[in-house]
């Protein structure tokens, strides 16, 4: 028979993880949604969206599983942004070797990075800056020069700082490499937009689980760390990573990072390192607002969304400006100017709503699909400002029915599901989603996604052309 005393301590652990943890128990764990193949806000999945895979790659030089996108803004000599390519992080072998979720079972195949660029809009006055031998509507694999011999490549988070009048770019990626994860730095020119020349790997004792970055200058950056307890574990590294996760226990942080010149003379790549905010369950993606003033942090485990105050002129973060609880295991986020014509920006984030199908895509199961929520993160603007129930309406799996009410500063839209059976059309495991401020074209990464990019342009058919 069981004693008191050990049912006491059991019924105590398991108030303990459903305090830390139970709106991601409740949504993306125990219950599984009935979403669609597929659905775009304002837009038909159908006909507006396409995935950007070449099929005439391999499946290991593939573009295909997929982690993070960012735009790389290029800017005219007067200081406007004229183009706005996709960067693709992209690892075909991630079923073989992923530190976060597991296995680490092979690293040998390497991953990549891809370069997607959009279709100019008709009667677009400004030059296109990049090199007219780069096709548009398609991507095209960045190679690397000068990128150290047996040095592996497992990319996670990719940043890149803009250009200006057809200048270098520096380009910062996080590598999940064999013996331990670093951050590579390459430079990228307009001109050969699909050449990454590699500058310095970047290595530190701090770096324990890095994931996401945000750049806060072309030398320096946010970078969050999910685990402290992390896969690379001896003997215990496939349990205590999962006991921090499924517990929700504060272990992973934020760090802020300045690096010296690649030209310096000074011992090491890092000028300065300094903890921006510590004890955050599985801190996953990481991103800067526009002006600045706010960083978002995502906390997986416990399905919520950070917003905290930044000093601009120390990189400081300050008060928790406001938590957003969203209803899927959230993996990265990025701003983006509003819909509406408001003054705040909005925040994308993209993520899993299932996250036992989402393990068993990773382990290979046969016939395992992960299911894709990418959602909204709105400003409510003006002075009555009040939670409402009703909201998100228009989607096929509504927000409102997962989580009871919105926010008094903020409301939740979703802009992407889809149930993530690829061969009959869906697109799974979104990680993350990008959409474009001037054609409002929307870009979606897949985890394991064999598609690896879904490009979506409501209204435009792009799908049957």
């Amino acid at each position: 028979m069981i004693s008191l005393r050990a049912l006491t301590n059991i019924v105590l652990v398991l108030g303990i993880i459903w305090y830390r943890s139970g709106s991601l128990i409740k949504n993306a764990i125990l219950f599984r949604s009935p979403f669609p193949q597929g659905y775009i806000a304002n837009g038909n999945y159908t006909s507006d969206c396409t995935t950007i895979r070449d099929s005439a790659h391999k499946t290991e030089d593939s573009l295909s599983s997929c982690e993070d996108e960012t735009f790389w803004e290029l800017h005219d000599a007067a200081g406007k942004v004229v183009q706005r390519p996709v960067i693709v992080s992209c690892d075909p072998g991630r079923r073989a070797w992923n530190t976060v979720m597991g296995p680490l079972r092979n690293p040998e195949p390497h991953g990549g990075l891809w370069l997607y660029v959009p279709e100019r809009a008709p009667g677009k006055e400004s030059k296109s800056l990049l090199s007219s031998t780069v096709a548009a509507n398609k991507a095209h694999r960045i190679t690397f020069k000068n990128y150290p011999a047996n040095h592996d490549f497992h990319p996670l988070g990719v940043e890149v700082w803009p250009s200006h009048a057809g200048n270098s770019s520096n380009l910062y990626v996080v590598n999940h490499a064999r013996e331990r994860t670093v951050i590579e730095q390459f430079t990228i020119n307009p001109a050969k937009p699909t050449e990454a020349v590699h500058v310095r790997t970047i290595s530190s004792g701090y770096f324990i689980s890095p994931n996401g970055l945000a750049l806060t200058s072309p030398d320096s950056f946010y970078v969050s760390n999910d685990h402290l307890l992390t896969r690379r574990l001896p003997i215990v590294g496939h349990i205590l990573p999962l006991i921090e996760s499924v517990l929700g226990l504060p272990l992973g942080f934020v760090s802020h990072v300045t690096l010296n010149k690649p030209t310096s003379t000074e011992n090491g790549a890092i000028a300065e390192h300094f903890f921006a905010k510590l004890f955050i369950p599985f801190a996953n993606g990481v991103a800067l607002s526009p002006s600045g003033d706010e960083l978002a942090i995502v906390s997986t485990s416990v399905s919520q969304i950070l917003f905290f105050e930044r000093d601009t002129a120390t990189g400081k973060l300050g008060q928790k400006n406001d938590v957003v609880h969203v209803p899927f295991a959230p993996d990265n986020l990025h701003y983006t100017a509003s819909t509406s014509g408001g003054k705040r920006h909005e925040l994308i984030v993209a993520g899993h709503p299932n996250f036992p199908d989402l393990t068993a895509v990773a382990a290979s199961k046969p016939g395992a699909t992960a299911a894709s929520w990418v959602a909204t993160i709105v400003p409510k603007e003006g002075d009555k400002r009040i939670a409402e129930t009703g909201f998100d309406t228009e989607a096929p799996v509504s927000i409102s029915t997962k989580i009871a009410k919105d926010g008094t500063g903020w409301t939740l839209k979703t802009l992407f599901q889809s149930d993530g059976v690829e061969d009959k059309g869906g697109f799974g495991s979104s990680t993350t989603g990008l959409r474009d401020p001037d054609s409002g074209a929307v870009y979606i990464s897949g985890l394991y996604a064999a598609g690896g990019l879904l490009v979506c342009k409501p209204g435009s058919g792009i799908a049957k052309r």
